[in-house]
């Protein structure tokens, strides 16, 4: 049972801490095994089908990745992304993730989690696939991230799109054409253009 244990909590270390249910009986563990850990108190069961380590020393982003795994089609947006990129000093309350338009947001528990639902257009532009914690996790592009901020300025705040685009350009070196770019795909190039020109 000790090297089954063993075996396990490794398996578990290699994905960053955190696992599917799914992925562990997969991998070939046996769900008596999952339970005498969670018995033990070695990992917790967090959300429907997911566990993680108890004793565990995490990346930086491991709310995102616990969201990424609830919400499949979800990627990570606004401030979560911003945060992600390292574009702001706002530390967020919520997960903040896009979703396509006219879907079905599903129901996540923890972490707390805000949806924003994209149309199908916005919700395709710009999107990186960054690894964290061992989990591939989507995000939008800093450029793109821009746009998403200005486009929902009157609910994260102006400011913090307004800060986050000079970041962007004076500490990230992200080109304005591209910001410009993604501004045009959300509708928001009117807003943005004049901030930009000042910059320049």
């Amino acid at each position: 049972m000790k090297q089954k244990t063993e075996k396990i909590l490794n398996y578990f270390k290699k994905n960053g801490g955190i696992a599917r249910f799914s992925s562990i009986i997969k991998a070939g563990f046996h769900p008596d095994t999952l339970r005498a850990l969670e018995k033990e108190g070695k990992i917790e069961k967090i959300a429907r089908g997911l566990y993680r380590m108890t004793h565990y020393t995490f990346g930086p982003y491991p709310d995102l990745v616990i969201a990424s795994l609830q919400a499949p089609r979800g990627i990570i947006c606004l401030v979560s992304a911003l945060f992600f990129h390292e574009a702001t000093n706002e530390i967020p309350g919520y997960v903040d993730i896009a979703i396509p338009a006219g879907t079905r947001a599903n129901r996540i528990k923890y972490p707390p989690v805000r949806f924003y639902r994209f149309s199908v257009k916005t919700w395709n532009a710009g999107v990186d696939v960054h690894q964290a914690e061992g989990h591939e996790i989507r995000v939008y592009s800093l450029a793109k991230t821009i746009a998403d901020c200005f486009k929902f300025r009157n609910r994260i705040g102006v400011n913090i799109a307004r800060d986050a685009l000079r970041i962007a350009v004076t500490e990230k070196g992200i080109k304005p054409l591209d910001i410009m770019k993604y501004a045009k795909i959300c509708r928001v190039h009117k807003i943005i253009k004049p901030m930009l020109e000042t910059m320049i």
